[in-house]
């Protein structure tokens, strides 16, 4: 088949990928200039002068991202040498959290458990027996439960230390408007998917570099497209072989078209089909479109700065609350950037660009006993969805031949670069 794939974001270049292996002629259509969507290099500037690339945010992966690190090598990326593997660690700058040895799981979440610092033997009893609970049950709860439900028996240091800044890394939401059901079945398949599975994978090359690049090279030299700049303003249906429609775009008619775009521009495509359409696909597109409207955008702010020593480790987790915004802080020096270049991760955002920044200056100070010179801010206004209790996300399918995926379409995960991956992959894959 002939397949345009609209958006060359992770999500559409692993569909695009996924297309072409599967024996297609694929063309991917981008708007922007360079891959990756909402996790892109971007171009920055030191307070030397010296050029550095900067990402939009400061994307992490763990052990568990199974696909990803797949479709990764499949287009000539080693993770191994793309990515600084660690055990899960949400350590703060005191020493106090937790850090799991390297051992076969659960064993390491068992033994991080019970060495954690800072935490007293009634935690950590406590977060074991509520562990437990969570595994016998499946890692199932109503849907309608939020992870501040869900882990109220635990004490509030549990709660403020370990629960809220690993729901937030996670899902992007605070715990109290988070998913309970989703929050545990990310904890499945990290702590208990297999060893390895809750390890950090952090990126020591741009995130272009880690996956949409290399895919876009890939694609070309098997001899598909790859056409940057070049924004879809129209998607129509037209007369094809047999019952299905083709879809024309771009001057050209394709066989399938995969919708790989932020849901406000999906809902815009898609928005303009449902006039033309016959009553029962209109009736489902426009269901669609309801569905999607509801999906509520998630902020998250990266600060860059830069400071005149090293971290202790490569990530710390940070107290955060109203104001100390960012809740962990990379050192981009000991992951092959500039050495003294720090990120600062504001998930679920709010503020000024130069509130934020002034913000984190002053955190900086007192939780880490660094003066730092903030040098570029960027938020992300759309970055993710707000996973909450019994969210209904859209579906993948569209119509005969058009198909939606991305990191918000109905599926397991919250908006993680994983989720985005094998959404992308099943879009390819559908019949």
């Amino acid at each position: 088949m002939k397949v345009a794939v609209i958006g060359g974001g992770w999500a559409g270049m692993a569909a695009a990928v996924t297309a072409a292996q599967r024996g297609h002629e694929v063309t991917v259509l981008e708007a922007a200039r360079v891959c990756g969507g909402r996790a892109r290099p971007v171009d920055g500037q030191l307070p030397d002068g010296r050029s550095v690339t900067l990402d939009n945010g400061q994307h992490i992966l763990i052990g568990a991202y199974s696909e990803t690190l797949r479709l990764m090598r499949s287009v000539g990326v080693d993770p191994n040498r793309a990515l600084l593997r660690l055990p899960l660690a949400l350590v703060f700058p005191d020493g106090s959290g937790l850090a799991l040895p390297r051992a076969p799981a659960p064993l390491d979440a068992l033994a991080g458990i019970l060495a954690a610092r800072g935490w007293s033997w009634r935690d950590k009893a406590s977060l074991l027996k509520t562990a437990l609970t969570w595994r016998a049950s499946g890692f199932r709860c109503d849907a309608r439960q939020s992870v501040a439900e869900l882990c109220e028996s635990l004490s509030p240091r549990l709660r403020d230390q370990f629960i809220e800044p690993l729901c937030v890394s996670a899902l992007n939401t605070p715990a109290d408007r988070a998913s309970g059901a989703v929050f545990l079945r990310v904890l499945r398949d990290a702590l208990f998917s297999g060893s390895g599975g809750s390890n950090l994978l952090l990126p020591r090359v741009s995130l272009g570099a880690l996956f949409p690049e290399a895919a876009a090279r890939w694609l070309t030299s098997q001899g598909h497209r790859v056409r940057l700049a070049h924004r879809v303003t129209q998607l129509r249906a037209v007369a094809g072989r047999g019952q299905n429609p083709c879809w024309q775009l771009a001057g050209e008619a394709f066989d399938r078209v995969i919708v790989a775009t932020p849901w406000s521009e999906a809902v815009r495509l898609v928005r303009e089909l449902v006039p033309p359409a016959a009553p029962e696909p209109a009736a489902s597109l426009s269901r669609w479109i309801a569905q999607a409207a509801t999906l509520q955008p998630e902020v998250i702010t990266t600060v860059y700065a830069m400071a005149a020593r090293d971290l202790p480790r490569p990530m710390l987790s940070l107290r955060s609350d109203g104001a100390n915004p960012a809740q962990f802080v990379f050192d981009r020096g000991q992951l092959g950037g500039p050495q003294g270049l720090l990120a600062f991760v504001i998930s679920a955002s709010s503020g000024e660009r130069d509130e934020l920044a002034q913000a984190v200056t002053r955190q900086a100070q007192a939780q880490l006993g660094l003066t730092v010179t903030p040098f570029q801010t960027i938020i992300e206004k759309r970055a993710t969805f707000a996973c909450t209790p019994g969210l209904v996300r859209p579906a993948m399918a569209l119509a005969p031949g058009l198909v939606a995926c991305g990191d918000y379409v109905e599926g397991p995960y919250p908006a993680t670069l994983e989720g985005a991956v094998r959404s992308g992959r099943d879009a390819a894959n559908l019949p």
